[in-house]
């Protein structure tokens, strides 16, 4: 930065400057590192002064149309920086859509990324379920047709003399599966829920809506000497099963 102020310096525009001189980009190009570089103003300022005392020393009558060149010549300065003026608000407005366009189109990108990576999610898990579902249709057809699944029947208590149930076991695939197809009517606050007692621990496998065909089939979790339970809940399910609700067992 001090060789460019240096070289400025050291060439004669500001001298031309001082004496009117320069062309019009020349005045705008002294005239920004006036503005710019308190060295070069120091400099200006010293030779301003200069030349004014170089001036008076030199005095000469005032030539004949001197005021209206003077006046002239500020009218032209004038109009050069209002010229310069216009460029810069101009300029000023270019650099101010230019920095708005890219942020724009900088926004737009990062919202394409955010659309993108939801839509890249949103297929992976269309994925997964579908990976989900098909190997559970798999596991589903095995256990019908695998001559080794246990075929157990399932009968509601008192509470639920006619809750019909067929529960599905293979011991060798490790799968189970319960298909209810006849549950009692209920009380639209209540419901019928499903529950296991694996390894000592009680697992919840949610509300059963209703009576299901026989071809749609429900998973439970498969454990040696595991216990599936039904119980009548409260509208919505339960977090634990209410043990005097037990309207049917399913020992597998």
């Amino acid at each position: 930065m001090k060789d460019k102020i240096k070289i400025f310096l050291d060439s004669d525009l500001l001298e031309k400057y001082l004496l009117g001189a320069t062309t019009e980009l020349e005045n705008l190009q002294v005239e920004r590192y006036i503005a710019m570089y308190p060295e070069v103003r120091e400099t200006y300022d010293e030779l301003q002064d200069n030349l004014e005392a170089f001036a008076k020393m030199h005095a000469l009558k005032t030539p004949t149309g001197l005021k209206e060149k003077i006046l002239a010549r500020i009218k032209s300065e004038n109009l050069g920086r209002k010229r310069y003026y216009r460029y810069a608000v101009a300029a000023s407005f270019a650099m101010l859509f230019s920095v708005g366009a890219s942020y724009f189109f900088w926004n737009q990108n990062q919202n394409l990324q955010q659309e993108n990576t939801i839509v890249t999610n949103k297929i992976k898990t269309l994925e997964a379920d579908m990976r989900q579902q098909l190997e559970d249709v798999r596991n589903q057809f095995i256990v019908l047709n695998n001559p080794q699944t246990k075929k157990l029947n399932v009968n509601g208590n008192k509470k639920a003399k006619e809750l019909k149930a067929v529960a599905y076991i293979n011991p060798v695939k490790k799968l189970s599966y319960i298909n209810v197809s006849k549950l009692p009517n209920l009380p639209e606050n209540q419901c019928y829920q499903m529950w296991a007692e694996v390894n000592g621990k009680m697992l919840n496998l949610g509300v059963i809506e209703e009576a299901t065909d026989k071809n749609k089939l429900m998973a439970l979790p498969y454990a040696d000497e595991a216990i599936g339970y039904i119980t009548i809940e409260p509208k919505g399910g339960n977090n634990t099963p209410t043990v005097k609700n037990i309207v049917a067992n399913i020992n597998y």
